[in-house]
């Protein structure tokens, strides 16, 4: 009996020695995963936005914008939200031209995307 237990001691090491556990997945899909799933929600509450919204109603939709400026010109105060809608490059860093733009005055919503701030 303690050679058949010594044996299978000394065997189950090499018979289990290819059996690998893979415990949570792959990070990589899991962070590609999260900023595609980030990607689309900010397009789909972009696509739902209306004209004259808040500034305020906005971002508490949107959440915190990846950029945010601010130019203020005569009696207008100009707010620009910059919010990632489309990857371009996978270097894990969120740029400006990865980013839809939402464009305030007075803190009131009058367009959004390149056209939008091209006009202001």
């Amino acid at each position: 009996m303690k050679k058949l237990m010594l044996c299978t001691a000394l065997v189950a090491p090499l018979l289990l020695s290819g059996c690998v556990i893979s415990v949570g997945g792959d990070e990589r899909e899991q962070y590609q995963s999260d900023w595609e799933q980030r990607e689309y929600n900010n397009r789909k509450h972009i696509a739902r936005l209306e004209l004259d919204t808040h500034y305020e109603d906005v971002t508490r939709k949107m959440g915190v914008a990846d950029f945010n400026e601010m130019v203020g010109g005569g009696d207008n105060v100009y707010r620009i939200l910059y919010y990632r809608t489309q990857r371009t490059e996978d270097d894990g860093v969120t740029t400006k031209d990865e980013c839809t733009p939402l464009v305030f005055e007075n803190n009131r919503l009058i367009g959004w995307g390149e056209e939008a701030l091209r006009k202001i």
